[in-house]
């Protein structure tokens, strides 16, 4: 949740905002860094433009303007004929095509005979280079026959022509441009009018070639239509006789309903059959009970007992009613239960007529089902030889029809192709023919040179800022504090020396050097007010690799603080020592080896430079194992009896990235300085050898950027240093009164040191 809240807290906000903003200062330095570069390129290849384009031969376009007809006259329909449908868009394509055409091209090529003008025969043409000419004993070509070089030399004359022909339709338009580039104009024009003409009379004549050979192949295919016409009309002239047909359709819709009729009888008779053998089982069943015949659903639901049922109902409803009045005897009581009587006799007798007649039903429904079922399939043979007879008569007339239409249709379209064969009417006119131009299309040589400068220009700023990605050095503080995460405590400038040398050693005191001097100054007075609560005393000095100029910085830097404070310069690189050298030292003077191993004492090892006031201690005798002796108590014991008499201690220790002696030093150094030259060593390698200090809990104050190049602007520093040089006037005369104040400081320093002895 903590996480959260300071990465949207309104100050990571506004660190994030900023670390997205682009500098376009920067990128404004490194065009300014590479601006002559850049210049160079772009007049150079400005230049070499201007002058391929100003050799080149000027070149011609004239342009015919053709409209191709969507709606052709024509004297009849036969568009089938040439298949090709003027309505769509694609007859527009196909007629584009066909205008960039080899046969158009030959055509052309040979109406103007281009196989002999100069710009199109290969003969004529200059620059002919041959490699199997120059060398003699390569195998040589079989040569040609003149058909075989006259075809070849058209064939090469033909593509040389369609490269220079254009044609491009106008958009949403039925009319298409006609272009033609040469190095005369009149040729120009002559060529694009001759690629319409051509056009146009090879539609014409594909017409008039298709439309004959239509009509001949129309001509020879009607007799043969005719002979099967005939052959098929008199097949189906020959079937009605021999069948007797005469309304085929009628017969078989009669077969037809008769056969549906006969079908609807048949499914009555068996239902009537299956209700009467329903019946005559319930008979069956029933025993000649009476009683029980006269409950069946069968009987009763006939129609006379029916009748009878109710009679008796009646006859039983009155008798009931009349009990109830009079006794039995009574004379309407016994009429009553007479009619009773008899009316229950007659349904027994119905009764029984009905069973006797439900056999005789039975029999007479199953002879009608029978009958019925024995008409449906003689019927049903009838219909199927109907059928066949119908199906073979209409496959006679199909086939006659069929050849009668076929047979129409090639004579109408054998009239109309006939009739048609003299009329021509062409596809496509020319609304605007080409005339001669008066200024050539190409080459655009002023836009041409214009578009090189800037297309130069513009990859020379591609390729500065490619050798800018590229260049991985550090070159300016921001490149310290981005690519190396550390703090710049101090910059050195570039001071001109002699190639191959190290800058001279007393270049802090030339009174022409006083950008140098004040950038020593500058870091002197970082360095010092780093340590405000507890100044350091031991202060070690070293580079990634050797080259770098950490001995120049040391050196420089003990001639600053020794203006002020009693300053020891200790050359800790006893690999490649250069301290000694650089004071004038012999060889054989004992130092920092010499203190250590015990062989020579304090004050032998100790050198004091009169005219800076500093004192050095040199490498002395180069030992085998220097990374023991300043690993060894008796080098820490050196430095702290020394750190009692002196207020600085610098120490001038082999490259971090070479040897490991200065991550030793580090151990008893209050501070470090990470030399590092400006646009020299790779980023990769300054940030693992800050890296190894920094494992071992060395106390880096910084880095000092050395041998930058001020007077650029890129580098954002010549003003700067301009700004020291005019205001402050560190010119000859104020050179020379530093120096005698300089002098007057070292003279008091000598005499307190003589009573310090005394």
């Amino acid at each position: 949740m903590n996480a959260e809240q300071n990465a949207n807290s309104p100050n990571n906000q506004d660190r994030l905002l900023q670390e997205e903003v682009i500098d376009l200062r920067q990128y404004w330095r490194i065009v300014d860094r590479f601006k002559w570069r850049i210049a160079a390129l772009s007049i150079a290849v400005t230049m070499l433009t201007a002058i391929v384009v100003f050799s080149m031969t000027p070149r011609y376009q004239a342009t015919a303007t053709l409209m191709i007809e969507a709606e052709q006259a024509k004297a009849l329909s036969i568009e089938e004929v040439y298949g090709l449908d003027s309505s769509r868009k694609e007859y527009f394509l196909t007629q584009f095509e066909i205008l960039k055409s080899k046969r158009i091209a030959e055509a052309v090529v040979k109406k103007l005979n281009l196989t002999t003008h100069p710009e199109f025969d290969p003969e004529q043409q200059e620059g002919g280079f041959s490699l199997r000419s120059m060398l003699p004993f390569l195998s040589q070509e079989e040569p040609l026959s003149d058909e075989e070089a006259a075809s070849l030399k058209l064939q090469k004359v033909t593509e040389a022509f369609t490269e220079r022909l254009s044609i491009s339709p106008v958009r949403n338009t039925q009319l298409v441009k006609i272009t033609f580039e040469s190095e005369s104009p009149k040729l120009a024009a002559k060529v694009a009018n001759t690629v319409a003409e051509v056009y146009i009379s090879s539609h014409l004549e594909a017409k008039l070639e298709m439309t004959q050979q239509a009509t001949t192949w129309l001509n020879s295919r009607l007799d043969d239509l005719r002979v099967k016409l005939e052959a098929s009309e008199s097949k189906l002239q020959a079937f009605q006789e021999q069948e007797g047909l005469v309304d085929v359709e009628g017969v078989r819709g009669l077969a037809a309903q008769e056969l549906n009729e006969i079908t609807e009888q048949l499914l009555t008779a068996r239902k009537e059959l299956k209700q009467a053998a329903s019946i005559r089982e319930l008979v069956s069943a029933s025993d000649a009970d009476i009683s029980a015949l006269a409950s069946l659903p069968e009987v009763l639901n006939h129609k006379v007992i029916e009748n009878v049922k109710q009679a008796e109902v009646e006859a039983s409803r009155k008798v009931s009613e009349l009990s109830r009045r009079y006794g039995p005897k009574h004379p309407k009581m016994i009429a009553a239960q007479d009619q009773l009587a008899s009316v229950e006799a007659k349904l027994r007798d119905e009764v029984r007529q009905l069973v006797a007649g439900i056999e005789s039903e039975y029999q007479a429904a199953l002879s009608n089902e029978r009958s019925l079922s024995r008409e449906l399939e003689q019927a049903k043979g009838e219909y199927q030889v109907i059928s066949r007879k119908e199906t073979r008569y209409s496959e006679l007339k199909r086939e006659a029809d069929v050849n009668r239409q076929l047979y129409s249709a090639f004579l109408t379209r054998f009239h109309e192709t006939s009739e048609t064969s003299s009329f021509e009417a062409a596809n496509a006119r020319v609304t605007d023919p080409a005339l001669p131009p008066r200024v050539p299309a190409k080459p655009k040589k002023a836009l041409i040179v214009a578009l090189a400068m800037v297309v130069s220009a513009m990859l020379g700023v591609m390729l500065a800022f490619l050798f800018e990605a590229l260049n991985d050095g550090v070159r300016n503080p921001d490149d310290v504090e981005n690519k190396l995460s550390q703090r710049m405590i101090g910059l050195l400038p570039w001071v001109e020396h002699a190639k191959g040398q190290r800058l001279g050693l007393r270049t802090f005191f030339e009174a022409n050097q006083h950008q140098f001097a004040e950038s020593v100054r500058t870091l002197r007075t970082s360095l010092v007010l780093s340590h405000l609560e507890k100044p350091a005393k031991i202060i070690s000095v070293t580079s990634s690799i050797p080259g770098e100029g950490k001995t120049t910085v040391s050196e420089n830097l003990a001639f600053s603080l020794v203006q002020m404070e009693r300053v020891l310069l200790i050359d800790a690189d006893m690999r490649r020592p250069s301290v000694g050298k650089d004071f004038g030292l012999p060889v054989y003077q004992p130092g920092l080896s010499n203190l250590i191993s015990g062989s020579a004492t304090l004050a032998e090892c100790i050198h004091h430079d009169e005219k800076s006031g500093l004192d050095v201690i040199p490498a002395g005798a180069v030992p085998p194992n220097p990374q023991e002796l300043l690993a060894s108590p008796r080098f820490e014991k050196a430095l702290q009896v020394l750190a009692d008499k002196y207020d600085r201690i610098i120490l001038d220790t082999a490259p971090a990235q070479v040897v490991s002696d200065a991550l030793v030093v580090s151990r008893v150094a209050e501070s470090m300085l990470y030399v590092v030259k400006s646009d020299s060593t790779r980023q990769k390698v300054i940030n693992d050898g800050i890296g190894r200090l920094l494992q071992v809990g060395a106390k880096l104050d910084g880095v000092v950027l050395n041998q930058v190049d001020t007077a650029s602007k890129s580098s954002g520093y010549g003003e700067y240093y301009g700004y020291y040089a005019g205001q402050y006037g560190y010119g000859a005369e104020n050179a020379a009164v530093a120096a005698a104040e300089h002098a007057k400081a070292e003279t008091a320093k000598r005499e307190d040191k003589s009573l310090e002895v005394a």
